[in-house]
């Protein structure tokens, strides 16, 4: 039976990295500038940003949870170092430690909302979250787009490069293959896959299920404030406007993308960055195509409802094969 588990992985891998392959097929055709060493690493600059999201919101959904504030927090994160250099300090180790301290600290917010004061569910707490950022992001920054030119030592993860090839997919992928490790290798992995497939029997073998979804919020916070992070170094800017754009909806749509569920107990970290690459290379072959925001967001918003119901198809497949399993 685990053979035939392995088997349904590997064909979901295989499918998703297919739909990756046809998409950027179908953009070289459409665009000649596509398959252009500079357009492919500037899709994966805009891959690591959302890689990053995606990290934290994958643990999350694996719980059966959702955390819809990462975006807000990724632009908090960054705001908040700005708030910083507004006031004179430009130490880049002060600036990012403030940032990711803030990062994690949001994250451990949502999961004691979760947890300790026990919200119904995390869709209200981290939505509601997300509008605080929102309005927390704006004043401190006092509404003003804040410039970090000069200081190489913050914009350096989201803006350095390798002969070219950005040094923030590098740091994506070792978090990713950390990230793998975690969940596959380790007692506290089984503990998060554990919590998202049945609460009661995580409770019931001794698990502490409260600081396991704790942890992974935090998580997620810790990895929003990182992309805020990179978000300095490509635009050389923070400005708490941006907590508002749909930055969770891309973090989700990878995830699911990727073979997450919103039932929880699914998902893998190979997956989701297939998922966050499908979602950067449509949004580079948007622009490539000169395709205004309107026809953007449509196509955006079918990619989302399409991978809700790939979601569902797939949890139907796996029922159906448990039963003839046992048979």
């Amino acid at each position: 039976m685990s053979k035939k588990l392995k088997n349904s992985g590997l064909m979901a891998y295989a499918g998703t990295f297919g739909a990756l392959l046809v998409l950027c097929v179908i953009l070289a055709i459409a665009s000649e500038n596509f398959l252009k060493y500079t357009n492919l690493m500037s899709v994966l600059k805009q891959t690591s940003f959302n890689a990053l999201l995606s990290t934290g919101m994958l643990l999350c959904l694996i719980t059966a949870g959702i955390d819809l504030s990462v975006g807000a927090n990724a632009t908090f994160s960054a705001c908040i170092a700005g708030m910083l250099v507004m006031n004179g300090i430009t130490n880049p180790f002060i600036l990012i430690v403030g940032a990711l301290g803030c990062g994690a600290l949001i994250g451990f917010i949502n999961g004691t909302l979760l947890t300790r004061l026990h919200l119904p569910h995390p869709f209200v707490s981290t939505l509601g979250m997300k509008n605080v950022l929102w309005g927390v992001a704006l004043l401190v920054t006092n509404s003003q787009m804040i410039s970090f030119s000069g200081n190489d030592g913050v914009m350096w993860l989201g803006s350095a490069t390798i002969g070219g090839f950005p040094i923030s997919f590098i740091v994506v992928v070792i978090i990713y293959v950390i990230m793998h490790v975690l969940l596959t290798r380790t007692s506290l992995g089984r503990s998060i896959y554990c919590a998202g497939g049945n609460m009661e029997a995580t409770r019931l073998s001794g698990i502490n299920s409260a600081n396991v979804l704790t942890f992974c919020y935090t998580v997620s916070g810790l990895m929003a404030a990182i992309g805020g992070i990179v978000s300095i170094g490509r635009s050389g800017i923070c400005n708490g406007a941006n907590a508002i754009q749909p930055y969770d909806t891309d973090a989700i749509a990878a995830c699911i993308i990727g073979g997450a569920s919103f039932s929880g107990g699914k998902g893998t970290m190979v997956g989701t960055m297939l998922g966050a690459l499908i979602i950067a290379v449509l949004r580079n072959g948007f622009a490539l195509l000169s395709f205004s925001s309107a026809i953007q967001n449509m196509v955006l918003g079918l990619v989302i409802i399409g991978a809700v119901l790939l979601d569902v198809t797939r949890q139907k497949m796996d029922a159906k094969a448990r039963r003839m399993a046992t048979k």
